[in-house]
């Protein structure tokens, strides 16, 4: 059966062979392949920023209350003595508000505070991506001693 000659119109509704459909294709995977690798090694640069910005935070905030009531807080009241005035010895004779929330680290977890510190007189820390202690890249600590 002789090929026919489509009039132009009926020509350009035929739409895509199956070989252009595969190169296109094979484009889009290798510009994924090159690009997703860089934007999630950014999401963790990001998420390890924040957790340090929000350990400076806490840690000056602890600054003003020892300014404030001559001793950090202890473990067992914990950062909410700068939401929250303790209750439980030592009472701090100064207390005032220090931060209106306790932010949660970028993981979803709570921010983890020691007094003494193993680092420093106070240890403020996010424990890193994995939430247990120590690790490497994504799920290293992140402390105020660093």
């Amino acid at each position: 059966m002789p090929r026919r000659h489509l009039p132009d119109t009926l020509r350009a509704l035929r739409g895509f062979t199956l070989i252009e459909l595969m190169v296109v294709l094979v484009i889009i995977g290798v510009l994924a392949a090159l690009i997703v690798p860089n934007v999630l090694d950014r999401t963790d640069d990001a998420r390890s920023t924040a957790a340090r910005t929000d350990v400076n935070n806490l840690t000056q905030a602890l600054k003003l209350y020892k300014l404030d009531n001559q001793r950090f807080p202890s473990t067992e009241q914990g950062l909410n003595a700068l939401t929250a005035r303790p209750s439980t010895a030592p009472v701090p004779p100064n207390w005032r508000r220090y931060l209106d929330k306790l932010p949660t680290d970028p993981w979803g977890r709570p921010y983890q505070y020691l007094n003494p510190g193993l680092h420093g007189e106070v240890d403020v820390l996010s424990l890193g991506a994995d939430g247990q202690p120590g690790g490497e890249g994504k799920d290293a600590d992140i402390g105020s001693w660093q």
